[in-house]
C-alpha cells in the first residue's frame, strides 16, 4: 500500500490539492492500493479568529494533531510513504523505518527562508519552518523534483551524505484533460461568465496573486498594446488586490480588465481555447502548470525564460527576459496575425503531448519499486 500525505485544506493551496488528487486517482487507476491522508482543520476551522490566530491554530492542526493520525496509519506498515508536497517534509521524521519519498515542487520558500531573493520572504517563524522542512528533505529516501530547475536547487541545498536521498525528475502531467474545443462549444461556456465581451479578443493570465507571478508586469505589458489592439485582459485565479487595481487604473486600462475568480476546469479550458495567448511573465516557478494547460488547448504562450518555464513550454514557448516588457507586448501584437497565431498554436499542441498524467504515475511507480516496494 502507498500512503499519500496531502495538504491542509484550510491553506487553500489549490495546485497542491490537485496534485494530491492526481496521485490518488492515478495510482488507483493503475491498480495500486493507495490512501490519501492529510491534516484536518479542527481548530483552523474557526475562521473568524483573525489572521494571526488562524495561522497558529492551523499550526496546531498540522504539527500537533496530525502526527498522531499519521502514526496510526504507519502502524499498518505501508510499502511507501509519499509526501506529496515538500512543504510537508516536516512529517518525514515521524516516518522512521518506512520508505519515504517527497515530491519537491519548488524550493522558493526554503530559499527565501535562507535569505535568497525569490519573491518569497519569510518571517522569523517562517525561517524556522523552512529550515525544518529542509531537515525533513534530508531524511527522505528519495526526492522527486517536478523540473530540472527544482532539482538543481535540491542538489545545492539538500545535504546528501552517503548518497541519500536519491534525486529524480518527474515532470507533472495535466491535472485535467485540457484539449482543443470546437469554437462554438468554448464560446457557449464563456457566455455564462459575467463581464466577458465575446465580440472582443482577449489575452489571458492564469495564476495566484503571489508577487512572483508578476501580475504588475502583465498589466504594464497589456497597457503597451492598448493603442494598437482593441482587446481585453482576463485574469483567471485570485482576484486582483488593491495595489494591482490601482495600477490598472493609473495605466488607463481598468475598463479592459476582466476578473474570473478561480474558474471551474471547463471554464478555464474554454478561456484557453478562446484566448489570443497566455501571457505568463512569471519571475519564479517550480514548473508552470498553466503553460502546458494552455498549450494543450492550442493557446500560444508568451512567457518568461525564468527557471523551469522553458522546460515546460519547450520549442512552443515565445520567451523573453522578465523585464523585457516591450518584447512581450510586441509578440502579443504579432499573434494578432491569424497565420502567425495558428503556427504557434500547432507548435503548442505538439509540445503538450509530452505531458501525460499516466506517464507521470508510471514513473512514480517505477521509483517506488526502485526503493524496494513490492507493488
Amino acid at each position: 500500500m502507498v500512503l499519500l500525505i496531502g495538504n491542509y485544506s484550510a491553506d487553500q493551496q489549490q495546485s497542491m490539492q490537485r496534485f494530491n488528487t492526481m496521485m490518488l486517482q492515478g495510482l488507483n487507476a493503475a491498480g495500486i492500493d493507495a490512501e490519501l491522508i492529510k491534516p484536518q482543520p479542527l481548530l483552523g476551522k474557526f475562521r473568524a479568529a483573525g489572521r494571526f490566530i488562524e495561522k497558529w491554530l492551523g499550526y496546531i492542526d498540522k504539527y500537533v494533531f496530525f502526527p498522531f493520525h499519521l502514526c496510526r496509519k504507519l502502524a499498518v506498515r505501508p510499502e511507501i510513504v509519499h509526501v506529496c508536497d515538500h512543504s510537508n517534509a516536516v512529517y518525514v521524521k515521524r516516518c522512521a523505518g518506512a520508505r519515504v519519498l517527497v515530491t519537491c515542487h519548488d524550493l522558493l520558500a526554503v530559499r527565501g527562508g535562507l535569505g535568497e531573493q525569490t519573491d518569497s520572504p519569510a518571517s522569523i517563524t517562517g525561517r524556522i519552518l523552512q529550515r525544518w522542512i529542509l531537515s525533513g528533505l534530508r531524511r527522505a529516501n528519495a526526492l522527486v523534483c517536478v523540473s530540472r530547475a527544482t532539482a538543481r536547487d535540491v542538489e545545492r541545498l539538500v545535504d546528501r551524505t552517503n548518497g541519500r536521498p536519491q534525486i529524480s525528475v518527474v515532470q507533472l502531467g495535466l491535472n485535467y484533460p485540457y484539449r482543443k474545443l470546437e469554437p462554438e462549444v468554448a464560446r457557449a461556456r464563456l457566455a455564462r461568465v459575467a463581464g466577458i465581451d465575446l465580440d472582443l479578443p482577449f489575452v489571458l493570465h492564469v495564476g495566484s496573486d503571489a508577487r512572483r507571478k508578476n501580475r504588475e508586469g502583465v498589466l504594464r505589458i497589456f497597457s503597451r498594446c492598448r493603442e494598437k489592439w482593441n482587446g481585453q485582459l482576463i485574469f483567471a485565479g485570485d482576484l486582483l488586490g488593491p495595489q494591482l487595481r490601482s495600477l490598472a487604473s493609473a495605466l488607463g486600462i481598468s475598463d479592459r480588465v476582466i476578473q474570473v475568480e478561480n474558474p471551474a476546469d471547463e471554464i478555464l479550458e474554454a478561456l484557453y481555447n478562446c484566448a489570443l495567448a497566455l501571457l505568463y511573465p512569471s519571475r519564479f516557478e517550480g514548473f508552470g502548470w498553466p503553460v502546458i494547460e494552455a498549450q494543450a488547448c492550442g493557446c500560444p504562450v508568451v512567457c518568461s525564460n525564468a527557471g523551469p518555464i522553458p522546460e515546460a513550454a519547450g520549442d512552443a514557448g515565445i520567451f523573453h527576459d522578465v523585464d523585457d516588457e516591450a518584447g512581450f507586448a510586441a509578440d502579443l501584437l504579432r499573434l494578432t496575425n491569424r497565420t502567425e497565431r495558428e503556427a504557434w498554436s500547432e507548435k503548442s499542441l505538439r509540445n503538450a503531448e509530452r505531458f501525460s498524467s499516466d506517464k507521470m504515475i508510471s514513473q512514480y511507480i517505477d521509483i517506488y519499486r526502485q526503493l524496494g516496494a513490492r507493488l
